[in-house]
Protein backbone atom coordinates (compact mmCIF):
# COMPACT_ATOMS: atom_id res chain seq x y z
CA UNK A 1 0.00 0.00 0.00
CA UNK A 2 1.36 3.43 -0.96
CA UNK A 3 0.04 6.72 0.39
CA UNK A 4 0.94 10.37 0.05
CA UNK A 5 -0.28 13.76 -1.10
CA UNK A 6 -1.63 14.68 -4.50
CA UNK A 7 -1.12 18.07 -6.14
CA UNK A 8 -2.51 18.69 -9.59
CA UNK A 9 -0.71 20.95 -12.04
CA UNK A 10 -0.05 21.23 -15.78
CA UNK A 11 3.61 20.70 -16.73
CA UNK A 12 4.68 22.16 -20.10
CA UNK A 13 4.65 19.72 -23.01
CA UNK A 14 2.26 17.30 -21.33
CA UNK A 15 -0.65 15.61 -23.14
CA UNK A 16 -3.94 17.46 -23.39
CA UNK A 17 -6.33 16.80 -20.53
CA UNK A 18 -3.44 15.70 -18.34
CA UNK A 19 -2.46 16.89 -14.90
CA UNK A 20 0.77 16.28 -13.08
CA UNK A 21 0.88 14.78 -9.62
CA UNK A 22 3.36 14.73 -6.79
CA UNK A 23 4.95 11.43 -5.77
CA UNK A 24 3.76 9.36 -2.80
CA UNK A 25 5.56 10.13 0.45
CA UNK A 26 4.83 7.03 2.48
CA UNK A 27 4.50 3.37 1.78
CA UNK A 28 3.03 0.53 3.69
CA UNK A 29 4.03 -3.06 3.00
CA UNK A 30 2.17 -6.14 4.22
CA UNK A 31 4.54 -8.86 5.25
CA UNK A 32 5.28 -11.22 2.34
CA UNK A 33 4.84 -14.94 2.35
CA UNK A 34 8.05 -16.80 3.21
CA UNK A 35 8.72 -17.77 -0.40
CA UNK A 36 8.65 -14.18 -1.65
CA UNK A 37 10.69 -12.55 1.11
CA UNK A 38 14.06 -13.25 -0.51
CA UNK A 39 13.02 -11.63 -3.77
CA UNK A 40 11.74 -8.54 -1.99
CA UNK A 41 14.91 -8.28 0.11
CA UNK A 42 17.07 -8.10 -3.01
CA UNK A 43 15.11 -5.08 -4.25
CA UNK A 44 14.94 -3.05 -1.03
CA UNK A 45 17.74 -0.79 0.31
CA UNK A 46 19.96 -2.50 2.86
CA UNK A 47 18.83 -0.13 5.63
CA UNK A 48 15.20 -1.03 4.97
CA UNK A 49 15.90 -4.76 4.90
CA UNK A 50 17.76 -4.66 8.18
CA UNK A 51 15.02 -2.75 9.98
CA UNK A 52 11.95 -4.51 8.72
CA UNK A 53 12.25 -7.72 6.76
CA UNK A 54 14.36 -9.48 9.37
CA UNK A 55 11.34 -9.42 11.71
CA UNK A 56 8.52 -9.31 9.20
CA UNK A 57 5.29 -11.20 9.89
CA UNK A 58 2.96 -12.19 7.01
CA UNK A 59 -0.22 -10.12 6.97
CA UNK A 60 1.04 -7.33 9.25
CA UNK A 61 1.35 -3.79 7.86
CA UNK A 62 4.82 -2.20 8.08
CA UNK A 63 5.49 1.46 7.34
CA UNK A 64 8.47 2.37 5.13
CA UNK A 65 8.52 6.14 5.35
CA UNK A 66 10.64 8.12 2.92
CA UNK A 67 11.91 5.03 1.13
CA UNK A 68 12.30 4.95 -2.65
CA UNK A 69 12.41 1.39 -3.88
CA UNK A 70 14.03 0.43 -7.15
CA UNK A 71 11.63 -2.48 -7.38
CA UNK A 72 8.95 -0.02 -8.35
CA UNK A 73 7.00 -0.35 -5.09
CA UNK A 74 7.71 3.28 -4.23
CA UNK A 75 9.13 5.99 -6.40
CA UNK A 76 9.93 9.66 -6.64
CA UNK A 77 9.29 11.94 -9.57
CA UNK A 78 6.51 13.58 -11.51
CA UNK A 79 3.55 11.62 -12.75
CA UNK A 80 0.59 12.04 -15.06
CA UNK A 81 -3.05 11.57 -14.26
CA UNK A 82 -6.18 11.85 -16.38
CA UNK A 83 -9.82 11.01 -15.64
CA UNK A 84 -12.29 10.18 -18.41
CA UNK A 85 -16.06 9.87 -17.90
CA UNK A 86 -18.47 8.37 -20.41
CA UNK A 87 -22.21 9.00 -20.01
CA UNK A 88 -24.67 6.48 -21.42
CA UNK A 89 -28.24 6.96 -22.62
CA UNK A 90 -29.61 4.68 -19.91
CA UNK A 91 -28.29 7.09 -17.30
CA UNK A 92 -25.21 5.16 -16.20
CA UNK A 93 -21.62 6.27 -16.52
CA UNK A 94 -18.15 4.78 -16.78
CA UNK A 95 -15.14 6.43 -15.17
CA UNK A 96 -11.55 5.57 -16.02
CA UNK A 97 -8.29 6.69 -14.43
CA UNK A 98 -5.20 6.93 -16.63
CA UNK A 99 -1.79 7.14 -14.95
CA UNK A 100 1.56 7.98 -16.52
CA UNK A 101 3.42 5.31 -18.45
CA UNK A 102 6.23 3.30 -16.86
CA UNK A 103 9.62 3.07 -18.55
CA UNK A 104 10.28 -0.36 -20.05
CA UNK A 105 13.89 -0.21 -18.81
CA UNK A 106 13.81 -1.00 -15.11
CA UNK A 107 16.95 1.06 -14.41
CA UNK A 108 15.35 4.22 -15.83
CA UNK A 109 12.08 4.14 -13.92
CA UNK A 110 13.03 6.28 -10.93
CA UNK A 111 14.19 9.18 -13.14
CA UNK A 112 11.68 8.87 -15.98
CA UNK A 113 9.00 11.54 -16.37
CA UNK A 114 6.05 10.00 -18.19
CA UNK A 115 4.73 11.54 -21.41
CA UNK A 116 2.16 8.84 -22.16
CA UNK A 117 -0.33 6.68 -20.26
CA UNK A 118 -0.71 3.17 -18.94
CA UNK A 119 -3.87 1.20 -19.61
CA UNK A 120 -6.80 2.81 -17.77
CA UNK A 121 -8.17 1.68 -14.43
CA UNK A 122 -11.94 1.55 -14.05
CA UNK A 123 -13.83 3.05 -11.15
CA UNK A 124 -15.02 0.19 -8.92
CA UNK A 125 -18.42 1.90 -8.66
CA UNK A 126 -18.75 3.18 -12.25
CA UNK A 127 -17.46 0.56 -14.68
CA UNK A 128 -18.32 -1.53 -17.68
CA UNK A 129 -20.77 -4.36 -17.04
CA UNK A 130 -20.26 -7.13 -16.43
CA UNK A 131 -16.94 -6.72 -14.58
CA UNK A 132 -16.24 -9.71 -12.32
CA UNK A 133 -12.88 -8.28 -11.22
CA UNK A 134 -14.39 -4.94 -10.12
CA UNK A 135 -16.42 -6.52 -7.32
CA UNK A 136 -13.43 -8.53 -6.09
CA UNK A 137 -11.22 -5.44 -5.97
CA UNK A 138 -13.92 -3.33 -4.33
CA UNK A 139 -14.28 -5.80 -1.44
CA UNK A 140 -10.53 -6.26 -0.96
CA UNK A 141 -8.10 -4.55 1.44
CA UNK A 142 -4.36 -4.35 2.02
CA UNK A 143 -4.69 -7.33 4.35
CA UNK A 144 -6.98 -9.30 2.07
CA UNK A 145 -5.96 -8.71 -1.54
CA UNK A 146 -8.32 -9.94 -4.25
CA UNK A 147 -7.75 -13.37 -5.73
CA UNK A 148 -8.38 -12.75 -9.41
CA UNK A 149 -9.80 -15.46 -11.67
CA UNK A 150 -7.55 -16.93 -14.29
CA UNK A 151 -8.06 -15.68 -17.83
CA UNK A 152 -9.75 -18.28 -20.03
CA UNK A 153 -7.28 -20.21 -22.15
CA UNK A 154 -7.35 -19.23 -25.82
CA UNK A 155 -5.83 -20.98 -28.84
CA UNK A 156 -3.19 -19.15 -30.84
CA UNK A 157 -5.41 -18.33 -33.80
CA UNK A 158 -4.14 -15.17 -35.49
CA UNK A 159 -6.13 -15.22 -38.73
CA UNK A 160 -8.30 -12.16 -39.25
CA UNK A 161 -8.43 -8.45 -38.70
CA UNK A 162 -7.49 -7.09 -35.26
CA UNK A 163 -8.22 -3.50 -34.23
CA UNK A 164 -7.69 -1.11 -31.30
CA UNK A 165 -10.49 -0.88 -28.76
CA UNK A 166 -9.90 2.81 -28.06
CA UNK A 167 -7.67 5.77 -28.87
CA UNK A 168 -4.24 4.64 -27.65
CA UNK A 169 -1.42 6.75 -26.27
CA UNK A 170 2.34 6.49 -26.64
CA UNK A 171 5.21 8.34 -24.95
CA UNK A 172 6.00 11.87 -26.18
CA UNK A 173 2.36 12.89 -26.53
CA UNK A 174 1.42 10.50 -29.34
CA UNK A 175 -2.04 9.14 -30.06
CA UNK A 176 -3.07 6.43 -32.52
CA UNK A 177 -5.30 3.52 -33.45
CA UNK A 178 -4.13 0.20 -34.89
CA UNK A 179 -5.73 -1.95 -37.57
CA UNK A 180 -3.88 -5.20 -38.09
CA UNK A 181 -4.57 -8.09 -40.49
CA UNK A 182 -2.84 -11.50 -40.31
CA UNK A 183 -2.93 -14.27 -42.91
CA UNK A 184 -1.39 -17.46 -41.42
CA UNK A 185 -1.70 -19.34 -44.73
CA UNK A 186 0.60 -16.85 -46.46
CA UNK A 187 2.52 -15.91 -43.29
CA UNK A 188 1.71 -12.34 -44.28
CA UNK A 189 0.60 -9.33 -42.25
CA UNK A 190 -0.55 -5.77 -42.85
CA UNK A 191 -0.84 -2.96 -40.33
CA UNK A 192 -2.54 0.41 -40.59
CA UNK A 193 -1.54 2.94 -37.94
CA UNK A 194 -3.60 6.10 -37.84
CA UNK A 195 -1.97 8.91 -35.86
CA UNK A 196 -3.64 11.88 -34.25
CA UNK A 197 -2.71 15.05 -32.37
CA UNK A 198 -5.33 14.71 -29.62
CA UNK A 199 -6.29 12.09 -26.99
CA UNK A 200 -9.73 11.63 -28.56
CA UNK A 201 -8.17 10.59 -31.90
CA UNK A 202 -10.28 13.16 -33.75
CA UNK A 203 -7.55 15.26 -35.42
CA UNK A 204 -5.51 13.05 -37.82
CA UNK A 205 -1.88 13.88 -38.60
CA UNK A 206 -0.75 10.94 -40.76
CA UNK A 207 -1.51 7.31 -41.57
CA UNK A 208 1.14 4.62 -41.86
CA UNK A 209 0.61 1.31 -43.67
CA UNK A 210 3.21 -1.41 -43.24
CA UNK A 211 3.34 -4.99 -44.45
CA UNK A 212 5.56 -8.02 -44.73
CA UNK A 213 5.87 -11.61 -43.53
CA UNK A 214 6.27 -13.34 -40.20
CA UNK A 215 7.48 -16.61 -38.71
CA UNK A 216 6.14 -18.24 -35.55
CA UNK A 217 8.67 -19.40 -32.98
CA UNK A 218 8.57 -21.29 -29.69
CA UNK A 219 6.47 -20.66 -26.60
CA UNK A 220 8.06 -17.96 -24.47
CA UNK A 221 10.27 -19.16 -21.63
CA UNK A 222 9.74 -15.85 -19.79
CA UNK A 223 6.05 -15.05 -20.25
CA UNK A 224 3.50 -17.78 -19.59
CA UNK A 225 1.03 -18.34 -22.42
CA UNK A 226 2.93 -16.14 -24.89
CA UNK A 227 4.57 -17.16 -28.15
CA UNK A 228 7.65 -15.74 -29.85
CA UNK A 229 7.47 -14.37 -33.40
CA UNK A 230 9.81 -12.75 -35.89
CA UNK A 231 8.29 -10.08 -38.16
CA UNK A 232 9.84 -8.70 -41.29
CA UNK A 233 8.66 -5.35 -42.66
CA UNK A 234 9.16 -5.09 -46.42
CA UNK A 235 6.79 -2.27 -47.44
CA UNK A 236 5.73 0.98 -45.82
CA UNK A 237 3.42 3.70 -47.12
CA UNK A 238 2.53 7.00 -45.50
CA UNK A 239 -0.32 9.43 -46.04
CA UNK A 240 0.03 12.97 -44.70
CA UNK A 241 -3.28 14.09 -43.21
CA UNK A 242 -2.35 17.68 -42.37
CA UNK A 243 -0.32 20.47 -43.96
CA UNK A 244 2.39 20.51 -41.28
CA UNK A 245 3.21 16.85 -41.80
CA UNK A 246 3.28 17.23 -45.61
CA UNK A 247 5.60 20.21 -45.28
CA UNK A 248 7.95 18.26 -43.05
CA UNK A 249 8.16 15.36 -45.51
CA UNK A 250 8.64 17.69 -48.48
CA UNK A 251 11.73 19.07 -46.79
CA UNK A 252 13.64 15.79 -47.11
CA UNK A 253 16.47 15.26 -49.62
CA UNK A 254 15.69 13.44 -52.91
CA UNK A 255 15.89 9.66 -52.64
CA UNK A 256 15.69 9.68 -48.85
CA UNK A 257 11.94 9.62 -48.11
CA UNK A 258 9.64 8.85 -51.04
CA UNK A 259 9.29 11.41 -53.82
CA UNK A 260 10.74 14.63 -52.41
CA UNK A 261 8.53 17.65 -52.95
CA UNK A 262 5.55 15.51 -53.96
CA UNK A 263 3.92 14.99 -50.59
CA UNK A 264 0.29 16.14 -50.55
CA UNK A 265 -2.46 15.92 -47.97
CA UNK A 266 -4.49 12.74 -48.41
CA UNK A 267 -2.16 11.22 -51.04
CA UNK A 268 -0.36 7.99 -50.08
CA UNK A 269 3.33 7.57 -50.91
CA UNK A 270 5.33 4.34 -51.05
CA UNK A 271 8.63 4.45 -49.11
CA UNK A 272 9.83 1.10 -50.46
CA UNK A 273 11.75 2.56 -53.49
CA UNK A 274 13.84 4.72 -51.13
CA UNK A 275 14.36 1.87 -48.63
CA UNK A 276 12.36 3.75 -46.03
CA UNK A 277 12.66 7.32 -44.78
CA UNK A 278 15.74 8.66 -43.02
CA UNK A 279 13.83 11.55 -41.47
CA UNK A 280 11.37 9.19 -39.79
CA UNK A 281 13.98 6.57 -38.94
CA UNK A 282 12.29 3.94 -41.12
CA UNK A 283 14.62 1.41 -42.73
CA UNK A 284 13.50 -1.28 -45.16
CA UNK A 285 13.58 -4.19 -44.96
CA UNK A 286 13.33 -4.33 -41.20
CA UNK A 287 13.13 -7.27 -38.77
CA UNK A 288 11.71 -7.30 -35.24
CA UNK A 289 11.47 -9.94 -32.52
CA UNK A 290 7.94 -10.01 -31.19
CA UNK A 291 5.83 -11.58 -28.48
CA UNK A 292 2.13 -12.44 -28.88
CA UNK A 293 -0.42 -13.73 -26.46
CA UNK A 294 -4.08 -14.59 -27.16
CA UNK A 295 -6.78 -14.28 -24.50
CA UNK A 296 -10.55 -14.20 -24.18
CA UNK A 297 -12.42 -11.37 -22.50
CA UNK A 298 -15.28 -11.90 -20.04
CA UNK A 299 -17.66 -12.36 -22.98
CA UNK A 300 -15.37 -14.97 -24.59
CA UNK A 301 -14.37 -12.59 -27.38
CA UNK A 302 -10.81 -13.10 -28.74
CA UNK A 303 -8.13 -10.60 -27.73
CA UNK A 304 -4.58 -10.34 -29.06
CA UNK A 305 -1.75 -8.89 -26.99
CA UNK A 306 1.44 -7.82 -28.75
CA UNK A 307 4.78 -6.83 -27.24
CA UNK A 308 5.21 -3.46 -25.58
CA UNK A 309 7.32 -0.94 -27.46
CA UNK A 310 10.54 0.27 -25.78
CA UNK A 311 9.97 3.64 -24.13
CA UNK A 312 13.17 5.10 -25.60
CA UNK A 313 11.98 4.47 -29.18
CA UNK A 314 14.53 1.78 -29.99
CA UNK A 315 13.62 -1.36 -31.89
CA UNK A 316 13.50 -5.01 -30.71
CA UNK A 317 15.76 -5.91 -33.61
CA UNK A 318 17.57 -8.75 -31.87
CA UNK A 319 16.41 -11.67 -29.68
CA UNK A 320 17.78 -10.08 -26.49
CA UNK A 321 15.45 -7.10 -27.02
CA UNK A 322 12.30 -9.13 -27.39
CA UNK A 323 9.60 -7.59 -25.14
CA UNK A 324 8.38 -9.25 -21.95
CA UNK A 325 5.27 -7.07 -21.45
CA UNK A 326 2.34 -6.14 -23.67
CA UNK A 327 0.54 -3.24 -25.27
CA UNK A 328 -3.21 -2.79 -24.98
CA UNK A 329 -4.99 -5.80 -26.49
CA UNK A 330 -6.62 -5.65 -29.89
CA UNK A 331 -10.00 -7.21 -30.52
CA UNK A 332 -10.88 -9.52 -33.41
CA UNK A 333 -12.98 -7.53 -35.86
CA UNK A 334 -13.20 -10.12 -38.67
CA UNK A 335 -12.16 -13.73 -38.83
CA UNK A 336 -11.75 -13.84 -42.59
CA UNK A 337 -8.45 -12.29 -43.61
CA UNK A 338 -8.29 -10.72 -47.04
CA UNK A 339 -5.60 -11.51 -49.59
CA UNK A 340 -2.91 -8.95 -49.98
CA UNK A 341 -2.30 -7.46 -53.37
CA UNK A 342 0.77 -5.38 -52.61
CA UNK A 343 2.00 -7.43 -49.70
CA UNK A 344 1.09 -4.76 -47.18
CA UNK A 345 0.81 -6.19 -43.73
CA UNK A 346 0.79 -4.51 -40.46
CA UNK A 347 3.88 -4.52 -38.40
CA UNK A 348 5.85 -1.94 -36.66
CA UNK A 349 8.91 -0.41 -38.16
CA UNK A 350 11.43 1.23 -35.92
CA UNK A 351 11.53 4.97 -36.11
CA UNK A 352 14.46 6.89 -34.82
CA UNK A 353 13.78 10.13 -33.05
CA UNK A 354 15.16 13.28 -34.52
CA UNK A 355 15.57 16.51 -32.69
CA UNK A 356 14.24 18.87 -35.33
CA UNK A 357 11.17 19.98 -33.52
CA UNK A 358 8.00 18.64 -31.99
CA UNK A 359 6.43 17.46 -35.23
CA UNK A 360 9.48 15.47 -36.23
CA UNK A 361 9.55 14.00 -32.76
CA UNK A 362 5.88 13.20 -32.94
CA UNK A 363 6.11 11.54 -36.32
CA UNK A 364 9.22 9.68 -35.36
CA UNK A 365 8.07 8.35 -32.08
CA UNK A 366 4.63 7.60 -33.32
CA UNK A 367 5.97 5.73 -36.25
CA UNK A 368 8.56 4.14 -34.05
CA UNK A 369 5.88 3.06 -31.68
CA UNK A 370 3.61 2.05 -34.43
CA UNK A 371 5.92 0.38 -36.79
CA UNK A 372 8.32 -0.98 -34.28
CA UNK A 373 5.63 -2.07 -31.91
CA UNK A 374 4.51 -5.50 -32.92
CA UNK A 375 2.09 -4.88 -35.61
CA UNK A 376 -0.94 -3.00 -34.82
CA UNK A 377 -1.13 -4.40 -31.43
CA UNK A 378 1.00 -1.78 -30.16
Amino acid sequence: MISGKLRLRRPPGSPRGHRGRTPPQQGGHCGPQPGSQAGLSSRLPSSCVGLTLSRVVPGKLYELEGVSVGAGLLYDGDGLIRVETQHHSHGGKIQELLLGDIHTDWTQRTEYRPTGYQQPLQNAMHHLHPCPVCALVYRSSEHRPPVLPRSPAAPLSLAGRWVSQRCETRPNVLFLTRDFTLDPDQHAWEGIYRHYSDPACSQPTFTLRASGHYAQGNPSAKVSGATEFVFKVTEVRITAMEEQTAKLLNGTRPGRCGLAGCWEIGVEQDLTPTDGCNLLGIKLPHKEYELFKPELDHRKHPLLFTGERPTDGTSPDRPQRRPTSFQAPMVLCSGFPRRYGSGFNNKQVQLATSGTGRLVQLVLLVLGSVLCSRFCVY
